[in-house]
């Protein structure tokens, strides 16, 4: 096999094949005839609507078919996958049972790749890898079949383009997730590449008042102390916010990167005038089209807001988590990992209640309101409809209610 052949970035050609396969493992007949429904049906005395966009995006859905392709295109070859390919947990465990090895990275976020040869194939995530990772591997000479979204490989040129032009990309992201470390991998392309990772409007305010030399602005040092871990090495604030440009992790607030782009902007006028500001700032639209629409979609639901809202999704999905951010806002919100999180046989609900992926689940047992209610539900995009079907199932046995499964009968009421 030659150098070329062992990078793959568009599948084996197997999509039509196993797309039955999949399908019965992720989707849910339920969910369609709700969709089908005008994203809103009643079962007893419990009136549901969906969001008119939830689940499963592009990238995701690419994700998992090629990594069913893989394991069909090498029967007899090692596989392995870098991190998780997608944050849920139902998914990343069908993807150990068909075989799949996970190297998960340390502390500090790196991989180990000593024990991958030139013999085995790797995969990498939607979330993509960083630079210096994708080289160590292409030094190993194993196969690689890159599942890299395309949101993100969009965020990644503009970064890119930053750095080769002497701009800092100034990342609104985690400094600890997948796609924000690759993302600022990107700088690295080009000799001086800078960057700097904010995490959310406050982190923000930080940057934006050194900029403008505002007072009460931080210090050098206090700066350098406070984004020790979320700079490129050797990274200078008197130095590389002189010229910025702004991207984001694909998964975040929508609104939030958008409003960080506006403060660094107006910042840069504060500092070097109107006139100046093109020298100084750069921001191009890197917000991924499937985050914004899940969340638009969550946004109109919360103009006349359920009585409950259920949000569907990996409790270390950015996604996710800004989903139940939004609904926690205007209804009373259960963020669930998975279906098995509802417990038929108790009526109790596992949930998450906070924003950071580190917070301890609540256990609550009188969490449904007595007598008719309408419930919300969501899910992140990397959650399959057949999760989201399930956990709905769940809510309804609790209720002693068992749907018409002739019209969805791809649903089990157990898991």
């Amino acid at each position: 096999m030659t150098v070329e052949q062992t990078y793959f970035r568009k599948g084996f050609g197997l999509k039509k094949e196993l797309r039955p396969l999949i399908d019965a493992e992720y989707q849910s007949a339920l969910v369609e005839r709700i969709r089908a429904r005008g994203y809103e049906d009643r079962f007893g005395d419990v009136a549901v609507r969906l969001a008119q966009e939830f689940g499963f995006c592009y990238g995701v859905d690419r994700a998992v078919d090629y990594a069913y392709e893989t394991v069909h295109e090498f029967p007899n070859k090692r596989i392995f996958l870098v991190g998780e390919i997608i944050h849920n947990p139902h998914v990343n465990k069908r993807m150990t049972d068909m075989g799949i090895s996970f190297l998960y990275p340390d502390e500090d976020g790196g991989f180990d790749f000593s024990q991958v040869t030139d013999q085995d194939v790797v995969l990498m995530p939607a979330f993509g890898v960083t630079i210096q990772d994708f080289e160590a591997l292409r030094e190993v000479g194993c196969i690689l079949v890159d599942t890299t979204c395309g949101s993100v490989l969009h965020v990644w040129k503009r970064v890119e383009s930053y750095a080769r032009d002497g701009f800092t990309a100034v990342i609104h992201g985690k400094y600890t997730h997948e796609e924000s470390r690759a993302t600022a991998s990107q700088v690295s392309k080009h000799e001086g590449g800078k960057y700097i990772i904010v995490r959310d409007m406050d982190e923000a305010q930080l940057v934006c008042d050194y900029i403008a030399e505002r007072p009460g602005a931080l210090t050098r040092s206090e700066f350098l102390a406070r984004f020790e871990s979320k700079t490129s090495p050797g990274f200078d604030p008197d130095l590389h916010l002189v010229q910025v440009g702004v991207a984001n992790q694909t998964t975040m607030l929508a609104n939030e990167s958008i409003a960080i782009g506006m403060k660094v902007c107006e910042a840069m006028i504060e500092r070097y005038g109107e006139e100046a500001v093109k020298d100084h700032y750069r921001s191009f639209g890197t917000i991924c089209s499937a985050t914004q629409e899940r969340q638009d979609a969550v946004a109109a639901m919360m103009e006349d807001p359920p009585d409950i809202m259920l949000v569907i999704g990996g409790y270390n999905s950015s996604n996710t988590n800004h989903l139940a951010h939004l609904c926690r806002q205007h209804t009373r919100t259960f963020h669930v990992e998975d279906a098995e999180c509802i417990d038929v046989d108790t009526g109790a609900i596992r949930h998450k209640p906070e924003l950071d992926p580190t917070a301890a689940e609540l256990l609550e047992t009188e969490w449904l309101p007595a007598g008719q209610f309408e419930l919300g539900i969501t899910a992140g995009a990397s959650t399959p409809n057949n999760k989201i079907g399930e956990a709905l199932l769940r809510i309804l046995a609790i209720r002693g209610i068992e749907p018409d499964l002739a019209e969805a009968s791809g649903d089990n009421l157990l898991g």
